[in-house]
């Protein structure tokens, strides 16, 4: 499969000079008569050479929302307790935490009938945020059955249709996505006089993009692709003719199917959010399933592409041949993925940039009429 392309480079590169140095010959032994169509079959080769860009998340938790906390346990509020303030802050609230003991439920505090102190959390961080530079979707290099279409408009100029069997294609992870969640507690009920306000910083892990041998999604391509050719050379007369080409490429993707890890740690993300949104913060932090189920949906943009290429083909008589070629493409997509609830509602975002740009190589056996 790695041989295809400079294989396709090997036969078309010195086909592109043989006019100047073949002399013309009458090889048929035929009338050289024109055949206005051709069809070939072969086996097509894309290889992409995209980067993987960061992926780019928004939530439905506004920067500056105030939430209330709910039940949370004094040991997660330990936790995420920001180091980046002042000290007898820190140490003020650590040890009235810990007076109180990790597995006391700040929503319920028996002590001195204390009852509800969770109060409330103002929560920034989660309306937009990236993955970290390197991370992202990139699309594997793919095999397919190849066909290619052409109508001769005369002996040089043709248009083709460059088709074939739609392949799936793996969209390869890499990286993860990570919500930098950071904010500001207020105590609620009676515990308001004894804790001061204080900041809250932790980077909560979504999902992986790596998991399942690093195929985080799959997808059929549909690629078809329509140029204009001009073919060097004399039919009956030239063996070899190369040929230079440019036109469109469409890209168009369906069967999408979404690795089930990185599907079930997206629901996991869809109940933490919506459990800030019932004023739940605190159930969000443990990771406590919401009211809602979660519905997770991927989309991949269509798109067209230039597509410029380059090949040969060899004539074994005047009906039958072989080509050769290499296009390239300056293709891309956007994947999203929408986490909703039931009731529809958009709860979560991950839009990623799919820099595609293949190379692809064809090699294949035609036949003229």
């Amino acid at each position: 499969m790695n041989k295809l392309l400079p294989l396709a480079l090997a036969v078309a590169s010195p086909l592109l000079f043989s006019q100047s140095v073949m002399a013309k010959t009458d090889y048929f032994k035929t009338d050289g008569s024109f055949k206005r169509f051709s069809v070939s079959a072969g086996w097509l080769h894309a290889a992409p050479q995209g980067d993987p860009k960061p992926m780019q998340n928004t939530t439905a938790i506004e920067d500056g929302t105030v939430a209330k906390n709910g039940s949370v346990k004094v040991s997660t509020v330990k936790q995420i307790i920001d180091p980046d303030q002042k000290a007898e802050t820190i140490k003020k609230v650590e040890d009235t935490l810990t007076l109180l003991g990790d597995n006391t439920d700040l929503s319920n505090v028996p002590l001195l009938g204390l009852g509800d102190v969770s109060g409330t959390s103002k929560i920034f961080g989660l309306e937009n945020f990236a993955s970290a530079p390197g991370s992202g979707l990139k699309s594997d290099t793919t095999d397919t059955v190849g066909l290619l279409f052409n109508y001769y408009v005369n002996d040089n100029w043709s248009v083709e249709l460059k088709a074939g069997i739609p392949p799936k294609v793996d969209i390869l992870g890499q990286g993860e996505v990570i919500a930098p969640l950071t904010g500001s507690v207020t105590a609620g009920g009676a515990a308001k006089g004894l804790l001061p306000e204080f900041n809250i910083k932790s980077d909560i892990p979504i999902t992986k993009l790596d998991q399942g041998n690093g195929v985080a999604s799959t997808a059929r391509a549909w690629l078809p692709a329509a140029e204009v050719h001009y073919q060097f050379g004399t039919s009956g007369v030239d063996k070899f003719r190369p040929y230079l080409g440019v036109g469109f490429m469409y890209a168009y993707f369906n069967d999408i199917e979404l690795n089930p890890g990185i599907r079930s740690d997206l629901e996991k993300a869809g109940h933490q959010i919506q459990n800030i949104l019932d004023g739940k913060a605190g159930a969000a932090l443990e990771d406590v399933k919401s009211s809602s189920n979660m519905h997770v949906d991927v989309k991949a943009d269509s798109a067209f592409a230039p597509i410029v290429t380059v090949g040969a083909t060899y004539d074994f008589n005047d009906r039958w041949f072989g080509v050769g070629s290499l296009s390239y493409a300056k293709l891309g997509s956007t994947t999203t993925i929408k986490v909703k609830n039931d009731k529809g509602e958009e709860l979560i975002r991950s839009s990623n940039d799919l820099d595609i740009d293949p190379f692809i190589s064809y090699l294949g056996v035609g036949y003229r009429f």
